[in-house]
């Protein structure tokens, strides 16, 4: 137990601000006579962003406070709250961790990018591509975090090579940069994939919850926006990173020893990596290929419509399916008796999930109560800006605020609030939404930011002024970037018209 002595006083500052500010909200504050449940609803909100910020306790902790206050203070039925903490997105967030740890504990995500390395070349342009491609590819896939403390200890391997055989004062410039390469490609690969990182498959519920009439988000539609959003991220962080800390080395050549000592030690791909690899192609496969695609007048049908129900499938269905059978497939391995146990499924990120269910439950409450529209009348002044500068003041507030806060729990607060500013301006929801959701995984500046950074950072290899002159310009280029690809890409992948404010968003709110 922690010694109450020992407690950061920043922790006791957010705890006694957020009570403080709980109960002057409910004795002080009257948002609508006719509506207690309001201002019951918003002192709630604002004792849950202040303890998500200043992390009083742990974020699962405070993420449970609805099941307790929802009822007590007559925001929502206790049935009700509770229904909203499980739903077919846990269980594509659990299906794909499920497949993820099977891929760690077969050491296939460690061959995956152990091959990347030896494919892409030895030249310093090269090493920088191929642990950038390898850390983002695996990331949108599985966790952010677990990427990052696996390619960690190979680039450091790299690294004591790079010193040891090649005498160039710019080597430790360019170890740098390789480590916030990796920090930040874990974070511009798990935009990606809706199981990439914890934002997204949080957008696509709080989107239902509030406009229930609205397009489904699925893994396909939200794969074929944003993939090109990370490409572009990615070709544009890695000639960034290449012209400030490895320019100088282009002419050196690097042995590629290092990289086949390692991919040798772990022998020959095993039975149970074959069959770990096998299922996650196909789930990947299953999920593109669910829904029918639409590629300007051609159509390709999706696998869900060879049955009666296709409607009865979705991304969490899938997510089952195939996470589910690595449970009864037998190994060949003999202190193994199938290729998953639910003995290492216990690294589920639990409080993840937790997290999630409250982000669902604040939403509901935001919605149901009217919360959600009185904020959207209070900025109701911003109708009649340009969308492209709303675009960009999202994602600017998206990205900044995410340096020093959870990506997760910001996303949480700000994204109902952003769907009912939407409704007031008239303006589809999705073109504020989408770059929120994008944004909220683009801090770079600041270990705190995001685990990735954290991890890199503890490798005692670079400064905090470091990854934050590099971080800081990859803000505003990632603000940019998802900014333009919305405004331009993303209204015709969903189908946005600009100029119309579409009518599930009107019934919806």
């Amino acid at each position: 137990m922690e010694d109450s002595k020992n407690i950061p006083k920043v922790k006791i500052l957010g705890f006694w601000l957020g009570v403080l500010s709980f109960f002057s909200v409910l004795f002080f504050v009257n948002l609508d006579a006719s509506k207690p449940q309001m201002t019951n609803m918003l002192a709630v909100a604002l004792l849950m962003s202040i303890w998500w910020i200043f992390e009083v306790v742990p974020l699962a902790v405070t993420a449970l406070l609805p099941i307790v206050l929802f009822p007590l203070m007559g925001i929502m039925s206790g049935s009700k709250v509770s229904n909203v903490y499980v739903n077919h997105i846990i269980f594509l967030f659990l299906g794909g961790f499920m497949v993820a740890l099977a891929m760690q504990r077969w050491n296939l995500h460690k061959r995956i990018a152990l091959k990347i390395l030896l494919i892409t070349g030895t030249k310093p342009a090269s090493i920088l591509f191929g642990f950038m491609f390898a850390t983002a590819f695996l990331s949108m896939w599985i966790s952010n975090t677990a990427t990052t403390m696996m390619m960690l200890p190979i680039l450091l391997s790299v690294g004591d090579k790079l010193t040891e055989n090649i005498n160039n004062k710019h080597i430790d410039k360019f170890i740098v940069g390789l480590l916030l390469s990796i920090a930040y490609s874990a974070s511009i690969g798990g935009i990606a994939t809706l199981v990439g990182t914890p934002p997204n498959p949080m957008f696509t519920k709080i989107f239902q919850i509030m406009f229930p009439e609205g397009p489904v988000i699925d893994f396909a539609s939200w794969f074929i926006f944003a993939l090109p959003v990370t490409i572009l991220l990615f070709g544009v962080t890695w000639i960034l990173i290449y012209f400030m800390y490895a320019v100088k080395l282009k002419n050196i050549k690097i042995d590629k020893s290092t990289f086949s000592y390692q991919y040798n030690k772990l022998g020959k791909p095993s039975f149970e990596e074959k069959i770990v690899l096998a299922d996650f192609i196909l789930m990947a496969a299953a999920w593109l290929t669910r829904s029918p695609i639409t590629v300007g007048n051609f159509t390709l049908p999706g696998w869900s419509h060879l049955f009666s129900h296709p409607e009865y499938f979705n991304d969490g269905t899938v997510a089952m399916l195939f996470a589910l059978p690595l449970y009864i497939i037998p190994t060949k391995e003999k202190n193994s008796r199938f290729i998953m146990n639910w003995e290492y499924s216990r690294q589920l990120p639990w409080n993840i999930i937790i997290l999630f269910g409250g982000g669902f439950a604040l939403a509901s409450g935001f919605k149901d109560t009217g919360l959600s529209t009185w904020f959207g009348n209070l900025l109701s002044g911003l109708q009649g800006v340009h969308p492209v500068i709303l675009i960009l003041s999202v994602a600017l507030l998206m990205t900044f605020l995410t340096e020093l806060t959870s990506n997760t729990a910001t996303t949480q607060i700000i994204l109902p609030i952003i769907a009912s500013l939407s409704v007031s301006i008239h303006i589809n929801p999705l073109l504020l939404m989408l770059p929120a959701t994008l944004s909220a995984s683009m801090a770079f500046m600041l270990p705190v930011a995001t685990p990735p950074n954290a991890i890199v950072f503890g490798s005692q290899r670079l400064t905090v002024m470091q990854m934050a002159k590099t971080g800081f310009i990859l803000n505003l280029i990632g603000a940019a970037v998802i900014t333009l690809m919305t405004y331009y890409y993303g209204t015709s992948i969903f189908n946005i018209d600009i100029s119309t404010f579409p009518a599930w968003a009107v019934t919806g709110n």
